[in-house]
């Protein structure tokens, strides 16, 4: 029996397992991948202050100090099943079964898919597939592409790649169709990128953006946004175009790329072929949430949180009794923002494990992982904090709901105790 077993060794798992650890608990941290440290490894870019964010020095830092703590490891391990017995979870795995009276879910997040014709030749990848390979595995994706999608997760990877030496002939929109709906807008999409104009090298975009101010600038300038794009580290943001389709024989040769209009409708006539060995296409994230779909956890769909998200509260605990959940499994943030909400999710589990009080601790926590979302350099959804609130909400309903009867048991659906406001 483990103290503690966290699934998932990302920034918020790692962090939250050495938070137990330093409290005296035994924990063991499983993750699917060969290397810790989850989103982290792929992650490198500039800081407002002029220093560097390095993922991999990040994530080699935190883990270790994990192995320094003792904590055990189970890397290359898969979960495929959650039970609860009596008060004890079983974590069912490709090594073998794991038990605890506290399980944190730590899973982080997957990337949205995005069709496109073509996106089945050899040499389409998702942008965090590109990531992965120039950043961890120092291998290029190719010599030339193109990224499909502009969202905060292609511009900043637009440029590591850049940095890695990889030319991105342009980040263009995809074709609007019933799925990418409002990913295929010009407007919306320029909506967004104003929240990351301060990533941009360029003094123009950094000043335009800031005269963004209403629906009147904002329309006056997705309209007169340049035909060929604003250049960003040297590659185009084309607002104003779409891939319409992937072509080559046996792999990637090259796609077509069409003017829209400022409701992302082709304009017939414009098609062009780019060529390229390479594509990534972007749709953005969404919670890794299925392993908590075992465990009985009411879920939400909050849309500023990026998909479907397990109820839970500050203290980053579930109404299943002793269930916790940290990092991007709660909503689409950075990697400072997860391990913030790792620590706090340690220290809850600390305080029921060993019924100790560290309150001022844990207050102390969740304040910080507040700081660290307002300062945070790059912010997934303009309105991420309205997501968090709506979450509360739903909080606050559950428990007015069973304050008599309290959180449930996963196994047989009945209430055990009462939650705490």
């Amino acid at each position: 029996m483990n103290d503690v077993v966290i699934i998932g060794a990302g920034p918020a798992g790692l962090t939250a397992a050495i938070t137990c650890a330093q409290k005296g608990l035994e924990v063991y941290v499983i993750d699917e991948y060969m290397k810790a440290g989850g989103r982290l490894l792929g992650q490198l870019y500039e800081q407002p202050d002029g220093s560097w964010w390095n993922g991999i020095k990040e994530s080699d830092r935190l883990f270790q100090q994990a192995t320094d703590l003792g904590i055990h490891f189970s890397l290359e391990t898969s979960v495929s099943n959650i039970e609860i017995k009596g008060n004890s979870w079983s974590v069912f795995t490709s090594k073998g079964v794991f038990v605890t009276n506290h399980l944190l879910l730590a899973t982080g997040a997957a990337e949205t898919p995005v069709a496109v014709p073509g996106w089945t030749l050899p040499g389409v990848m998702s942008v965090g597939a590109a990531q992965v390979m120039t950043n961890v595995h120092r291998v290029k994706p190719g010599n030339r592409g193109v990224i499909i999608g502009v969202n905060v997760l292609s511009s900043a990877i637009a440029m590591e790649l850049n940095l890695a030496g990889v030319e991105i002939a342009c980040l263009a929109l995809p074709k609007q169709n019933e799925v990418t709906a409002e990913q295929a807008q010009p407007k919306k999409v320029f909506d967004s990128l104003l929240h990351v104009a301060h990533m941009a090298p360029s003094p123009l975009v950094k000043l335009g953006s800031k005269l963004m101010v209403n629906d009147f600038m904002k329309n006056l300038g997705i309209t007169f946004y340049p035909k060929n794009g604003f250049k960003m580290w040297g590659i185009p943001i084309q607002l104003k175009k779409a891939v319409i389709e992937i072509y080559g024989e046996k792999e990637v040769e090259g796609v077509t790329i069409a003017s829209i209009n400022n409701e992302g409708e082709v304009i017939t006539g414009t098609e062009e072929n780019i060529p390229v060995d390479f594509v990534c296409i972007s749709g953005g994230l969404y919670p890794l949430a299925e392993l908590a779909a075992l465990t009985g956890c009411p879920f939400y769909y909050i849309q500023e949180l990026g998909g479907y998200v397990p109820l839970h509260n500050e203290k980053m605990e579930t109404p299943v009794e002793g269930l916790y959940v940290a990092g991007n499994i709660t909503g689409i943030e950075g990697a400072k923002v997860a391990a913030a909400q790792g620590r706090v999710a340690g220290l809850s589990i600390v305080e029921k494990s060993k019924g100790t009080t560290l309150t001022d601790e844990i207050k102390e926590a969740i304040e910080f992982v507040t700081e660290t979302r307002n300062n945070a350099y790059i912010q997934f959804d303009p309105e991420i904090e309205k997501g968090r609130e709506k979450i509360r909400e739903e909080w606050g309903k559950y428990v007015e709901r069973d304050v008599d009867n309290g959180p449930i048991r996963a196994s047989t659906g009945e209430k055990v105790t009462k939650i705490s406001k």
